[in-house]
């Protein structure tokens, strides 16, 4: 093996993905996959995200336009080739009880697939499982045999997806394989896709999946009947189960399809007011943990769903969250699907999918897996030639520093490191890689390894021999370590929690600790050590029984420590065991995130779940009065000083913040969001005393609702070491200034695509009446910085009648060049008009 070997080794843990799996079910895939297809993730678009924004835009010209512009992009020179049609094409049956198009909307549905194949391009389509009540009721004949379709019916009556509606009638009845002439209707129906020349074939609401992960709807059979059917056709059709699917029956969608959909929809499908938005992103990274060791060219692919990142703003996402999106993608070899208008498609998306070097990462047949989870995740792949690839993500909001010790990936120095977004190469590093992250930001490299780094101290605890307090109990788990794990853990404050008391390491220092947990969807679980800050772990999957592995760092003291799990809202995922490593010189976390709802609540304050949310809730129905608040009573800070406070917040139109630090004046922030269900976050400069600090959040006005409250994160600020910028110039009338922010190149090379990402102002002097807003629609595109060289842009800042010349303001404002590679800041709390 390279020098990943000894990594890989302590990582993989296969007996808990591929043997528990195999003893589910008789077999598993020997050899390619199926179809003759799917040796790698498809490129490609869909119409699904659009027609969530656009109900009339599932029609035969819109896809014609669309398969044009593909086109014409440049993109399918480099292998974007599917135009695939999603939900909503079909309108009636034919005389053998098969879907056909809706007329008005397809008059030529073959014309269609032959003007893409003309294009280049492969042309797919939506069906589901089961068959309709229409085609029931018209006992049809079926095609090539003497039954018809009410004689394939399951009876009695049962639902054969999961759209299907509640006993006796679903509409969506399940078909039963067992009957003659079942397998045939499938045939016919892929016979006449095949017929119009489709290339590809997505089945929608498979179960168990689907939100119901349970044997109740059972697509199992239609699954393996539509593989066998697409393999009577002769025709090679690529073919992906969805969606969310449920990983206990992984050798099924291994087996008889090219990918599987292993999340929810990364549409907001008016959830938010555009295509998606962060957290729809985010939860994909950690979707992935669970399902990174059953991917690959001869197991299928994990399928992410759409990459909504081509549309400009409407996407919802920044260009730093897009580049970050695509990396994720990219790491797992998801498919990679475009969605909105492609007649619209914006630079950045141009510039992402003609960059060779990133779709050779998704393209690589050889997944990432995670090296170090939390907010700051670390995923590495094999690029098939002795190097590797290496993303560093940043899930924060604020900019951070982010240190991947080489000694975590099994080698001891790098002699070449590669930056696969920049195109470029960086100096060999003796140890490390440090970067500062933006917020929601991302490096992805490709090094060039040598040495293998020495074994280090491991200690394992099993989840089933710690304390259980409350709830948690201990329940059998085949594949867990030791047969079992603790579940019913969280769902509340002070009880239903998992303590590990005698954990021992010998030397003080940051070590690494290494979590197996399992869930399906996206659960947390909030951990303390030795009673200090709780740390929040974010996770996703899609099994109860099948652990996947996240590690974080821990900071220990030299003898016994105590590691206890919780979560103060919801029930946080099962826990198998965990694993203690290391020498004491991981790189401790520079940042702490305090979930709002471990904080004190007072007054109407209370909790609301939020499956998006970190730790799965938030804390609404507060402010109104300062009675009703949310107090952190132990934000802890090294030093006295200026930090970098990340609000998490919850909000469907304008509503404010007042946050009181230390019983000091309070900040107002103004915000004003469009769900309740996806949290955004803003910056804000605050002062802080060495040890622990009171931050309260209000609204003291009488009819003044505060947002929804997720989490704070707290961390030091951090500078770019080219970049510097500051505020030199302010003019015009007294309510509505301009700030001219000036920054500096001081490296030796130019900062290209130098941008301005964010710009806050914020009162610190709100019981005055004070207010103050910055007008930005960021980022602000600031082109190439020469080397020594400078550029300005002016941000207007507006001020309330009530504030004067002595008011102070906190200033938070992230800038960066060389997409996200060079990060700084402006962080200052007594900023004056």
């Amino acid at each position: 093996m390279p020098p990943l070997s000894s990594f890989l080794h302590r990582t993989f843990r296969p007996l808990l993905a591929a043997a528990f799996v195999s003893a589910l079910t008789s077999f598993l895939p020997a050899a390619a996959q199926v179809n003759g297809v799917g040796q790698r993730p498809y490129l490609g678009w869909s119409t699904f995200s659009e027609q969530t924004i656009n109900s009339g835009f599932l029609t035969q010209a819109n896809i014609q336009a669309q398969s044009d512009a593909l086109k014409a992009s440049g993109l399918q020179q480099h292998g974007f080739v599917y135009i695939n049609i999603d939900s909503g094409w079909q309108g009636s049956f034919d005389a053998n009880g098969r879907p056909i198009p809706n007329t008005s909307t397809f008059p030529n549905i073959k014309a269609l697939v032959d003007h893409i194949h003309a294009n280049g391009q492969k042309a797919g389509i939506y069906w589901i499982p089961g068959i309709e009540q229409p085609a029931v009721d018209g006992n049809f004949p079926i095609l090539g045999t003497s039954y018809t379709t009410q004689q394939i019916v399951a009876i009695p009556l049962a639902q054969g997806n999961t759209f299907a509606g509640p006993l006796p009638n679903p509409f969506h009845d399940k078909i039963d394989f067992t009957k003659p002439g079942a397998q045939e209707y499938i045939n016919s129906v892929v016979a006449l896709f095949a017929s119009w020349g489709i290339d590809f074939i997505k089945l929608d609401s498979v179960a168990p999946g689907s939100d119901v992960d349970s044997t109740a709807v059972d697509d199992r059979p239609d699954v393996a009947a539509w593989s066998q059917a697409i393999a009577q056709s002769g025709r090679p059709i690529w073919f992906t189960v969805s969606w969310d699917l449920d990983q206990d029956y992984l050798s099924t969608w291994q087996q008889f399809s090219n990918a599987r959909r292993i999340d929810q929809d990364v549409e907001c499908e008016g959830d938010c007011a555009t295509l998606t938005d962060w957290p729809r992103i985010v939860l994909r990274e950690y979707e992935d943990v669970g399902w990174e060791h059953s991917t690959g060219p001869t197991l299928g692919w994990n399928d992410m769903d759409t990459l909504d990142i081509g549309m400009g703003t409407e996407d919802g996402l920044s260009d730093t969250e897009k580049q970050t999106a695509v990396t994720i993608w990219a790491m797992a070899n998801s498919p990679l699907y475009l969605g909105g208008d492609l007649t619209q498609l914006d630079a950045f998306a141009k510039a992402a999918f003609t960059n060779d070097e990133i779709l050779a990462v998704d393209q690589s047949g050889n997944p990432g897996v995670q090296v170090t989870g939390g907010a700051q995740p670390v995923w590495v792949a094999d690029a098939g030639d002795g190097s590797f690839y290496l993303a560093l993500y940043n899930l924060n909001g604020l900019p951070s520093q982010v240190t991947v010790p080489w000694s975590d990936l099994g080698f001891t120095q790098a002699l070449q490191v590669r930056d696969l977004w920049n195109s470029i190469n960086l100096s060999p590093t003796p140890s490390s890689f440090t970067t500062i992250l933006p917020g929601h930001g991302v490096r992805l490299l490709r090094v060039y390894p040598t040495g293998t780094a020495p074994s280090t101290f491991t200690q394992s605890y099993e989840a089933e021999s710690a304390v259980l307090n409350g709830t948690a109990s201990v329940v059998a788990c085949t594949a867990c370590s030791g047969g079992s794990k603790a579940g019913n853990i969280g769902a509340s404050t002070t009880s239903n929690s998992v303590t590990f008391n005698n954990v021992q390491v010998e030397h003080d220092g940051t070590y690494r600790m290494e979590v197996d947990a399992m869930t399906q969807g996206p659960r947390a679980l909030v951990y303390t050590v030795n009673g200090g800050s709780p740390a929040t772990l974010n996770l996703g999957g899609g099994s109860f029984n099948l652990p996947q592995a996240t590690t974080v760092p821990v900071t220990l003291k030299a003898g016994v420590n105590i590691i206890t799990f919780n979560n103060p809202a919801t029930f946080g995922p099962d826990l198998d065991r965990i694993v203690i490593s290391g020498n004491g010189n991981e790189p401790p976390p520079s940042f702490t995130t305090y979930e709002a709802e471990a904080a004190q609540l007072s007054g109407s304050a209370s909790v609301a779940g939020c499956s998006y949310c970190s730790g799965g809730a938030y804390i609404g129905s507060f402010g109104a009065g300062t009675q009703n608040a949310v107090t952190f009573n132990n934000v802890t800070a090294p030093q006295a000083g200026t930090y970098q406070l990340e609000v998490d917040y919850t909000e469907n139109g304008p509503r404010s913040f007042f946050v009181y630090v230390n019983g000091g004046s309070p900040i107002e922030l103004d915000v004003n969001g469009s769900s309740w269900d996806s949290p955004q976050f803003l910056l804000t400069p605050v002062q802080l005393n060495a040890g622990a600090n009171t931050i309260v959040f209000t609204n003291p006005n009488a009819n003044g609702f505060a947002p929804g409250l997720d989490s704070i994160t707290v961390g030091p600020v951090v500078n770019s070491a080219n970049l510097s910028a500051v505020i030199n110039r302010k003019s015009g009338p007294e309510d509505l200034r301009l700030w001219q922010l000036t920054l500096s190149n001081t490296g030796s090379g130019a900062a290209t695509q130098t941008t301005l990402d964010s710009f806050t102002v914020a009162s610190t002097n709100s019981s005055s009446g004070c207010g103050a807003a910055a007008v930005f629609l960021g980022p602000l595109s600031l082109g190439t910085i020469p080397a020594n060289g400078s550029r300005s842009v002016t941000v207007p800042v507006v001020f309330s009648p009530f504030c004067n010349k002595d008011n102070s303001f906190g200033v938070h404002a992230v800038f960066s060049s060389n997409q996200g590679a060079n990060v700084g800041t402006i962080v200052n709390t007594s900023e004056t008009k």
